[in-house]
């Protein structure tokens, strides 16, 4: 199940739908809506925009993930969300930005964003952590300084496209029937400039980026959440002549074995025997920073079973305010004796220190005398029996209404 459907709805494909299906799709509708086909149609150009955004998410994987475990809100978080404009995707898709060569004034074009999910338990939540984590990215070759090439030169265009990086291809269907479809140019894959063989710079083979591997410290604050992300600015891949995207990391927490999470509050459930319901118990815990906490108590207080107490300010710290704590939540649960527990003497003991039963109705000779005795819950068939009796009746009067009505009943009529 996803979170939020809205950005499937813009490109008019299910969130079951693969990778092939939300390409054709967006190919299609980005055509449809493109600025040079509508110059004086705003809604069509806040479409344009619009299918951009979501296929920008749902093209990549990870964001892709991210948007189904969180939405939209699970993207903003961290900077990740709306990085291209719809004009840089276009451009990244087909290779051109407009029909006409143009495309307008826009901010320099921005690398992908690296999205990693970070596995956090409960502990480092509540104190904080510092890991490190390798990751490869692509970073601008310094010996050809992103050229590609030995001279230092720039890369020729490529003939076959123009330096579209795109072919147009023209099929013929039938008699006055032809089909113009575009392709990427595989002269040059789609890069729209080609460099030849003996200039290529030996150390990037022309690529103009290399690998490099680095070391990032991502520290978990005290208090931070699932789906919260963690953002190293400008540490994507780098490429020539655009702005590196962002590395983010985001937070996944683990299931604890004791405690439960909701905001700043935690929650858990602890059983106690109905001696210590009656007569008071304490117990100790384990705190998330291995504090040990003694619970009592007060004397003379009956615990009834459900029953929920509260330690104040023993919650989750806040974020970015460590010393405001939510409350530790704890129900209680009443383990009672097994049946035959309790000898006869015992019974009458108890009889006489727990308050009186309630007045039994004398017993007369028209009364008949059960046992409660165990057994199954009432099944399903028996409680469909009863409804389909139930239903049988009603259309019985309903059966009895329409006779009354074909006598000569109120009738109403619509106007």
């Amino acid at each position: 199940m996803v979170k939020e459907t809205e950005f499937y709805e813009r490109l008019e494909v299910e969130p079951t739908s693969s990778l092939d299906d939300i390409k054709k799709s967006y190919k299609k509708m980005a055509f449809k809506y493109h600025p040079d086909k509508n110059p004086n149609n705003p809604q069509a150009q806040e479409k344009f925009k619009e299918v951009g955004e979501a296929y920008e998410v749902l093209s990549d994987e990870q964001k892709r993930q991210i948007y189904d475990k969180y939405g939209k809100e699970g993207l903003k978080e961290g900077g990740g969300f709306g990085a291209h404009s719809a004009h840089d995707i276009f451009e990244q898709f087909f290779g051109f930005s407009s029909f006409f060569g143009g495309g307008g004034e826009r901010g320099p074009r921005r690398t992908k964003d690296i999205v990693h999910e970070l596995q956090v338990n409960l502990e480092e939540c509540y104190k904080g952590k510092v890991t490190k984590m390798a990751v490869t990215r692509n970073v601008t070759c310094t010996k050809c300084e992103g050229s590609g090439t030995k001279s230092g030169e720039v890369a020729g265009k490529c003939k076959t496209c123009e330096g579209r990086g795109v072919r147009l291809i023209i099929k013929q269907l039938g008699p006055g029937m032809l089909q113009q479809m575009q392709a990427v140019c595989s002269d040059c894959g789609g890069k729209g400039e080609t460099i030849k063989e003996e200039d290529k710079c030996k150390n990037c083979k022309g690529k103009k980026v290399i690998k490099e591997k680095k070391v990032l410290e991502v520290y978990v604050d005290k208090g931070m959440r699932s789906g919260q992300k963690i953002v190293f600015a400008g540490e994507s891949d780098e490429a020539p002549g655009a702005e590196a995207g962002d590395i983010i990391f985001v937070l996944v927490e683990k299931k604890h074995e004791v405690f439960k999470r909701n905001g700043s509050d935690l929650y858990m459930e602890h059983t106690i025997t109905l001696i210590e319901a009656l007569a008071g118990f304490s117990f100790t815990i384990k705190h998330l920073d291995d504090r040990i906490l003694l619970v009592k108590t007060e004397k003379g207080e009956i615990i009834k079973p459900g029953d929920v107490r509260t330690i104040p300010n023993e919650g989750m710290p806040t974020h970015k305010r460590p010393f405001d704590k939510g409350n530790l939540y704890i129900q209680i649960n009443v383990e009672f004796p097994k049946p035959g527990f309790f000898e006869p003497r015992a019974l009458d003991q108890l009889e006489k220190i727990l308050p009186p039963r309630k007045p039994v109705p004398k017993q007369t000779a028209d009364m008949e005398v059960t046992i409660l005795q165990k057994g199954p819950t009432p099944s399903a068939n028996s409680q469909n029996g009863r409804r389909g009796s139930q239903r049988m009746q009603e259309q019985e009067g309903e059966y009895d209404e329409d006779e009354d009505q074909q006598r000569g009943g109120v009738q109403c009529t619509q106007q």
